[in-house]
C-alpha cells in the first residue's frame, strides 16, 4: 500500500473535533470538583465532570494523533530543513507571542480572585519579575501542547523524512504486517507499557523539564499517526475494525468507571498499594483507553467523515486561532460567571455559547482580514486578490456558471 499523497478531509475534521472537545472540557472546568482549575465555582456539576473525564482520557492523545498525520503532510513536498523553518514560524512565533499577551490575563484573573488589588497595566510586569507559575504569573498555561508539539518535531524530523524516504519504507515495511486481522492494536503496547510504569514516579507536570512520562506518551501517538499515513495499509484497518475498536473503547472506560464509582482504586483498598500489580492493571487502563477511542475516532471518521465541504477551508483555517485563544476567553468569561447565583448547568452552557462567539468573532473581524495577526497566530498570509485583465494585462476569461466548475475545484 503506498502512503497518502493528499491531505484526507477525515483528519480535518477529526483535527476539529478533538480542539472543540478540549474547549467543551475547558469550558466545564470551574464547574467540576475533580480537578483543580484557574477559577472554581462553588457549586459543581457531578454530570459535567463525568463527561470531561471520559473526554480527558483522549482528546489530548487523539491531538497528537492527529499532528502526527499533518507532520507527514507537511513533510511530503519538503525538505527537513524547510520543514523545521515552516514550524519555527507557525508554532514557534505564535508560542511566544501567546506567552507574552494571550496567557497574561488568564493568571491575572486568578490572581484577582486570590486578592490581587491593581488593573492589568500593574499586573503585567510581574509576569516577568515574579518567576514561573504557580508560585509566579509566568506561564503557558494550555499552549503547553504548542512547545511539545514544536520540539518534538524539530527533533525527529531528520527520522520522519528518513521513514518517509524508500530507504525508510524498505526498513519499516513490518509495518504493514500489522494490518492483517487485528494485529494493529500492538501499536499502543509500547505506550501502555511506558505510560504505566513511568506514571507514578513521573505524574504530568506540562512544565517539560519534568513531564518524562508524559514525553514518552505523547510521542508515541505522534509518531504513530505518522505511521499511520506513511502506511496507509494501517488507516484501512482501522476503518475495517472499527467496530472492534469501539467495543474495546466502552469495555475499558466502563472498567474505569466500574472502580471508580466504587470507590475501588488501589489507594483506597490495597495497604500497600504501590508495590501491588493490580495498581498497575488499573492505571494501564488509561492509556488502553484512550487508545482504544482514537482508533475508533479514527476508524469511523475514515468511514464517515471523509468528505470535503464548502466551509471546511474556513475551519481549518479558524481552528489554530481558536485553540491558542480559547482558554484565555473562557478564564474571562468564567471570571464574572461564577459571581452570580445561577444555577450550575446555566453557568456552563453561558460560559459555552458566550466563549464561543467571542472567539469567533475575534478570528473573523480581527485575526482572519490581516497579515500581521495571521503570522502572529501561526497563520498562513492572506492570498493576495488580482483583478484579471488588468495587473497582468491578459483579457479575463468569461466567468463558468458554478455548474460547470468541477466540485474539487469549488471546495479548493
Amino acid at each position: 500500500m503506498q502512503p497518502a499523497t493528499a491531505r484526507q478531509a477525515y483528519l480535518d475534521w477529526l483535527r476539529v473535533l478533538s480542539i472543540l472537545a478540549v474547549f467543551f472540557l475547558h469550558s466545564g472546568m470551574a464547574f467540576v470538583e475533580e480537578w483543580e482549575w484557574h477559577l472554581k465555582n462553588k457549586e459543581t456539576s457531578n454530570l459535567l465532570m463525568e463527561v470531561n473525564f471520559w473526554l480527558g482520557r483522549f482528546r489530548m492523545p487523539l491531538l497528537f494523533f492527529i499532528s502526527g498525520t499533518v507532520t507527514y503532510f507537511m513533510l511530503l513536498k519538503r525538505s527537513t530543513g524547510s520543514f523545521m523553518g515552516l514550524r519555527f514560524r507557525r508554532l514557534f512565533i505564535p508560542l511566544v507571542f501567546g506567552i507574552l499577551v494571550i496567557v497574561p490575563p488568564q493568571v491575572y484573573m486568578e490572581r484577582l480572585t486570590q486578592g490581587f488589588k491593581g488593573n492589568f497595566a500593574d499586573f503585567y510586569p510581574t509576569v516577568f519579575t515574579t518567576g514561573p507559575y504557580p508560585a509566579g504569573n509566568f506561564s503557558w498555561h494550555h499552549l503547553w501542547f504548542i512547545v511539545y508539539l514544536f520540539l518534538y518535531d524539530i527533533l525527529f524530523a531528520p527520522l520522519f523524512k528518513w521513514m518517509m524516504s524508500e530507504q525508510g519504507k524498505e526498513a519499516l515495511a513490518f509495518f504493514n504486517r500489522l494490518a492483517n486481522r487485528r494485529w494493529i492494536y500492538l501499536l499502543a503496547v509500547p505506550s501502555v507499557i511506558a505510560y504505566t510504569g513511568m506514571n507514578l514516579s513521573f505524574p504530568e507536570t506540562h512544565d517539560l523539564i519534568h513531564d518524562w512520562s508524559r514525553h514518552v506518551y505523547w510521542i508515541f501517538f505522534l509518531f504513530t499517526g505518522f505511521l499511520c499515513v506513511n502506511f496507509s495499509s494501517l488507516m484501512n484497518s482501522l476503518e475495517r475494525n472499527r467496530r472492534t475498536s469501539f467495543l474495546l473503547a466502552f469495555a475499558s472506560i466502563f472498567c474505569i468507571n466500574y472502580i471508580r464509582w466504587n470507590n475501588l482504586e488501589p489507594e483506597n483498598v490495597i495497604p500497600d498499594w504501590r508495590g501491588d500489580w493490580r495498581t498497575y492493571a488499573y492505571i494501564s487502563l488509561f492509556p488502553i483507553t484512550a487508545w482504544f477511542w482514537i482508533f475508533t475516532a479514527i476508524g469511523y471518521g475514515k468511514r464517515y467523515l471523509n468528505k470535503k465541504h464548502r466551509i471546511q477551508n474556513y475551519i481549518n483555517e479558524a481552528i489554530y486561532p481558536f485553540y491558542i485563544l480559547h482558554q484565555t476567553i473562557i478564564v474571562i468569561v468564567v471570571f464574572y460567571v461564577i459571581r452570580t447565583n445561577e444555577p450550575v448547568m446555566n453557568k456552563f452552557l453561558f460560559t459555552f455559547i458566550t466563549s464561543l462567539t467571542l472567539i469567533m468573532c475575534i478570528y473573523h473581524l480581527l485575526i482572519r482580514p490581516y497579515d500581521i495577526t495571521r503570522f502572529l497566530f501561526g497563520m498562513k498570509p492572506k492570498k493576495k486578490e488580482t483583478k484579471p485583465g488588468v495587473e497582468t494585462g491578459v483579457q479575463a476569461a468569461p466567468e463558468k456558471s458554478a455548474e460547470t466548475i468541477p466540485s474539487a475545484i469549488q471546495i479548493s
